[in-house]
């Protein structure tokens, strides 16, 4: 018991260091764009430079390399969300603010809990229904100023929160087949089949997304810096979750918000509005909210199986 507790701060502090770093990606990818760079070359470049780091990290530690075929088809699917997922959130940091966009893309826990619902049978209550209607309602409050600054671009952040929500999913059917790290660094090498083959594909189509360029300049480091961001905090979480359970994390994901923020302010000068805060707060509280019934609902199921009743003794 002491031994499991004294495992909970360090799992705690690398949760809080995932929730720091993960921003500097964003903010990385958002200087990309803003220096010329097709969101889809962005998004190549993360998993090009994440594979990159991962492949001496998996070999150090003396992981395993070979997948079943049934597992590769699950990490296929893994790295196709992810890149959609991606792609999608950097098509709108690449004009709006980078916790606008957050605060919008937070929304995928309701809908994790609401596929999971649907796919897995997962019991969901009223309660946590009700939480992720009001978590909507807060998405709304965020999107509609958007929408009026910078237009449907502002819905692009839904498109992170779905897929992402998939990946989720993809990710929890694997956990019994895969140790993280590997799969961290198959999801990457993935992404590079995928990505790549396409940049040449649309090589010189002029569609403005997908056409690729020549970076030039401090291009080359934020394109290595999207990477290198993304491999170092999802290392993190994966080892936060190692020492300390989801159900204690999980609530500190949303201090992601205030890494956002102030990067945000200090790199870019974009500051929420009162509606955004107030559409940041709901969303925050909503998932709070439905963690707390999560954990409800676990406690009770342990304690269901600790103590079962006399006709099933």
């Amino acid at each position: 018991m002491t031994r499991q507790s004294d495992r909970i701060l360090p799992g705690i502090v690398l949760m809080l260091a995932f929730c720091a770093l993960a921003p500097l990606l964003d903010v990385s990818a958002k200087l990309a764009a803003q220096g010329g760079i097709p969101v889809g070359q962005i998004t190549a470049a993360r998993f090009v430079v994440q594979a990159i780091l991962m492949l001496p990290v998996v070999w150090w530690m003396g992981l395993a390399w070979g997948i079943s075929r049934r597992v590769l088809g699950f990490v296929v699917l893994r790295a196709l969300f992810l890149i959609l997922s991606t792609f999608s959130f950097v098509s709108g940091i690449a004009v709006m603010p980078v916790a606008d966009a957050l605060a919008i893309a937070f929304v995928e826990p309701f809908v994790l809990l609401i596929l999971g619902r649907l796919i897995f049978g997962d019991e969901v209550g009223p309660r946590r229904i009700a939480a992720s209607a009001v978590g909507f309602a807060g998405a709304l409050l965020v999107i509609q100023p958007s929408l009026a600054a910078f237009g449907y671009v502002a819905l692009w952040p839904l498109g992170t929160a779905f897929f992402f929500a998939f990946y989720m999913l993809v990710t929890r059917a694997m956990a019994a087949y895969m140790h993280p790290v590997t799969m961290q660094m198959h999801t990457s090498l993935a992404g590079v089949v995928i990505c790549v083959p396409l940049m040449f594909l649309f090589d010189g189509t002029g569609w403005a997304q997908l056409d690729p360029v020549m970076p030039g300049g401090w291009n080359w480091l934020w394109l290595v810096g999207v990477g290198f961001w993304a491999g170092v905090s999802h290392m993190c979480m994966t080892y936060a979750l190692k020492f300390a359970p989801s159900a204690t994390l999980a609530p500190l994901h949303y201090t992601e918000i205030v890494a956002a923020v102030a990067l945000g302010y200090l790199i870019f000068g974009d500051f929420p509005n009162p509606l955004t805060w107030a559409g940041i707060a709901v969303i925050v509280s909503s998932g709070l909210y439905i963690i707390h019934r999560e954990r409800i609902s676990a406690r009770a199921k342990r304690q269901a199986a600790a103590n079962p009743a006399p006709e099933a003794i």
